[in-house]
């Protein structure tokens, strides 16, 4: 991985900082709304508010939100464009090194491993690479903030927010190395396979073949739905534990006169808040483990020597 995000800082550094400081700029006002939930519920509640009032700090609370959808607008184009640009330096270095005439290494690429490269293999690797940093400062930036909001109005509530988490990155740590095994598996299948069909093999034991390797792809992504799937279970039952507690601890709170209304309303909220920012991680991680997988596959074509058009990979 650290390989992998040195490369990427190479090619792409100054604009990475850009869409870093960006992030953290949506980060810092991923909580501010909440502030304001509470209060309104709370002058609402103690009908200590007039008018007036109101309709100035829903205002304020509207242009914050506007602001942060602005800017998250502005990371999302950014971090699009460079991932295509990207996608543009891959292909041709593919393509350029594929038909250079006499290189060092004396490779040549089998036009199926080529094709697969070029067409999906690049184009992932380039959409992560636009987001590689923007998107976890964003969203880990929102984790710390709305966190540590909810534990500054009460900590016991900041404690369940935590809890939520904590188990969730477990899991996934533990079970994403098994996913990556199919992932590379499921490249180098899609590889062979296509190589067959480019070099025009079609006597009956190379369709028998080719057949063979797509019965294989297609149980290599069953066997990955599983582990994902799986995962993803757990972890929906995780966030809901997590939002049935809070409100019964909440409610406790309220009821023994130690909280007020808009704190339990505004954790509750925070806590779905929470779900999206730890949903989007958890799927980046593995979106980043795959494109180490491909990084790996495409840096050993790109290396590797090949003995012929006919290799399959």
């Amino acid at each position: 991985m650290i390989q992998l995000y040195s490369v990427i800082w190479r090619v792409s550094g100054r604009r990475q900082i850009v869409l870093i400081l960006l992030a953290l700029a949506v980060a810092g006002l991923s909580a501010v709304p909440l502030s304001y939930q509470k209060e309104i519920i709370n002058e609402l509640t103690n009908a200590e508010i007039s008018a007036t009032a109101l309709f100035r700090m829903c205002a304020e609370m509207m242009g914050v939100i506007l602001l942060s959808l602005s800017l998250k607008w502005l990371v999302s184009y950014r971090s699009g464009t460079l991932g295509e640009d990207i996608i543009r330096l891959l292909r041709i270095r593919l393509y350029k090194d594929s038909s250079a005439p006499d290189n060092a290494n004396d490779k040549t690429i089998p036009k199926g491993t080529l094709t697969t490269t070029i067409s999906a293999e690049a184009e992932e690797l380039g959409k992560f690479t636009g987001g590689a940093f923007s998107d976890p400062v964003v969203q880990l930036g929102t984790l710390v903030a709305v966190v540590g909001y909810i534990a500054s109005s009460q900590p016991g509530l900041g404690i369940i927010a935590l809890a939520m988490i904590t188990p969730q990155v477990i899991i996934i740590l533990a079970t994403q190395r098994k996913v990556n095994e199919f992932v590379a598996k499921r490249v180098r299948i899609l590889r062979r396979a296509t190589n067959r069909i480019v070099n025009d093999d079609d006597d009956g034991e190379a369709e028998a073949t080719i057949e063979e390797e797509f019965d294989a792809i297609f149980e290599t992504r069953r066997r990955m739905f599983i582990w994902k799937l799986s995962t993803k279970f757990v972890i929906s039952a995780l966030n809901a534990v997590a939002t049935v507690a809070v409100l019964v601890l909440g409610g406790w709170l309220v009821l023994q006169g130690r909280t007020d209304v808009g704190t339990v309303v505004a954790a509750t909220m925070g806590l779905s808040r929470l779900q999206a920012p730890t949903s989007f991680l958890i799927a980046f991680y593995r979106q980043a483990s795959a494109a180490r997988v491909k990084f790996e596959l495409v840096r050993e074509l790109l290396d590797a020597p090949q003995d012929s058009p006919r290799k399959t990979g």
